[in-house]
């Protein structure tokens, strides 16, 4: 069973001393393309770099609400050049955070609505980053995806480590988008979660690490978290389902395939 881990840092220090043991130990584990968004340019570059070095890894270029407080023009100049090298597949990571006060609301909403002008003209999907800005995202994604190109529409993009209300999932899928899951799916407080994953389409559903962050159940608090660990939150969904592995595996897969159009 081939996976793909659709959000892992790779290019985070904390990789810099085992990456290429990380990435065998992917492979090993099933787990044989990883995607790598940016928060930045200069993550972004990293990114990039990682994507022509490793053969399974494809990036994302964008950046993060927390980062946004000098985004400019030339920001997004920058972010449009990335996104020539053939192995960038989406626009991210974007969106707004309202959690930590790293870049005023006005200023994360402006660049949230230029990268995403920018993914439309493009035609790459986005990679979305909420946290406790659920209304403002949702609103802004429902107005951006009334005018996408037909070849957009359909996969627009990713709410990535979902953890919004039900109705914002509803809402979500409602405008063509994927729903990302990473280890808190394994949490023992992660219910109001673990009930949207049983009962939404399969073909939304992509499985993430977010590593190194997010380690999933029962290796939480205990080591950094990497591709590897992918099968444990294909277990956890495939056991709320109450389908097999396999087809949950598969099902993953073929969705990140689709949205993020890499190769078979």
């Amino acid at each position: 069973m081939s996976l793909v881990d659709t959000h892992c840092h790779l290019n985070f220090d904390s990789y810099d001393e085992d990456r290429d043991e990380v990435l065998a130990r992917a492979a090993n584990a099933g787990v044989t393309r990883v995607i790598n968004p940016g928060i930045d340019i200069g993550t972004s570059q990293e990114s990039v770099k990682l994507a022509v070095q490793y053969p399974g890894v494809y990036a994302a270029v964008g950046v993060h609400p927390n980062s946004t407080a000098a985004f400019s023009d030339a920001t997004l100049t920058a972010i449009e050049v990335l996104t020539r090298e053939q192995k960038v597949v989406a626009i991210g990571e974007i969106g707004l955070d309202y959690h930590w006060d790293k870049s005023p609301k006005e200023k994360q909403i402006a660049a949230f609505e230029a990268q995403l002008a920018l993914a439309a003209r493009l035609g790459l999907p986005v990679i979305i980053h909420n946290r406790e800005a659920s209304d403002d995202v949702i609103a802004i994604l429902e107005q951006w995806t009334r005018d996408l190109p037909a070849t957009l529409r359909t996969h627009p993009g990713v709410l990535h480590s979902f953890s919004a209300p039900p109705a914002i999932a509803e809402r979500a899928l409602a405008i063509g988008f994927y729903l990302g899951f990473t280890g808190p799916i394994t949490y023992k407080n992660a219910d109001a979660l673990r009930r949207i994953a049983a009962s939404m389409p399969i073909d939304r559903m992509l499985v993430e690490t977010d590593g190194p962050f997010l380690t999933p159940a029962p290796l939480r608090r205990k080591d950094r978290n990497e591709p590897a660990f992918i099968p444990l939150i294909v277990d956890r969904l495939a056991a709320l389902r109450q389908t097999a592995v396999e087809v949950m595996g598969k099902a993953t897969t073929e969705n990140a395939t689709r949205l993020f159009r890499l190769p078979e």
